[in-house]
């Protein structure tokens, strides 16, 4: 699978919640943007874990 060898990221939204995608996913546009992203992550569970943690110490808002 070429889930380990893109890597994952955790995205903020304009709204605050935080999203993962993988680095494929995510576009010129939105590295432009400058919102706050956490990662690589090695696996999407890895992320999704971060995700989590985020939002629990309030830096993301829940989906």
């Amino acid at each position: 699978m070429s889930e380990r060898n893109e890597g994952w990221y955790v995205v903020q939204a304009e709204d605050g919640t935080c999203n993962v995608l993988s680095a494929e996913s995510i576009s010129r546009e939105r590295l432009q943007e400058r919102r706050p992203m956490w990662g690589p992550y090695a696996t999407q569970q890895e992320a999704i874990t971060r995700r989590v943690g985020l939002i629990r110490s309030g830096k993301c808002e829940p989906a």
